[in-house]
């Protein structure tokens, strides 16, 4: 009987500590039990966080962000336990919203090699303003259906 592709997984099934900082987070990747074999063959996972917290690195003050990850995976999917902490690692990480957002997308293709990912970081407003942060590695492949993200811009209270 060979190896399940879910052996060399750590966190899964078990106790975890939170990780400190993003740069100390592990992000676990599973094999793509669904690879597709040729043109329009693919699929999109969907990842959405509408918690997600960081700090201001000026301020220290929390800021609030709802997350939506679209990837189109390759050979690779991210594994959703060290997805969740990787994103909740941000917690006590002070960074402004372009480079939490960015760097995100940065850190999931490289761990993943995706044939195409894009994120919408949706902030809520910081001294009055939303900031919405877009990142995405290139065209949409052809032949897969890529769903809106249709989060709704902030309107406050009108």
């Amino acid at each position: 009987m060979s190896e399940s592709i879910y052996s060399g997984l750590t966190m899964l099934g078990g106790a975890t500590v939170q990780p400190k900082s993003p740069e100390e987070a592990v992000l676990e990747r599973v094999p793509n039990p669904c690879p597709g074999d040729g043109p329009g063959d693919g699929y999109v996972v969907r990842f959405t966080a509408p918690e997600f917290t960081s700090l201001c690195p000026i301020t220290g003050q929390p800021d609030f962000a709802h997350l939506v990850i679209d990837y189109v995976p390759g050979d690779w999917l991210v594994e959703s336990k060290s997805l969740k902490l990787y994103l909740t690692s941000f917690r006590n990480h002070g960074a402004f919203h372009e480079a939490c957002t960015v760097g995100i997308a940065k850190r999931l293709v490289a761990e993943l090699a995706p044939v195409w990912l894009r994120i919408g970081g949706y902030w809520y407003p910081r001294g009055g303003m939303p900031i919405d942060v877009f990142y995405q590695t290139g065209e949409a492949p052809k032949g897969v259906w890529i769903p809106p993200q249709d989060v709704q811009g902030y309107r406050g209270r009108g």
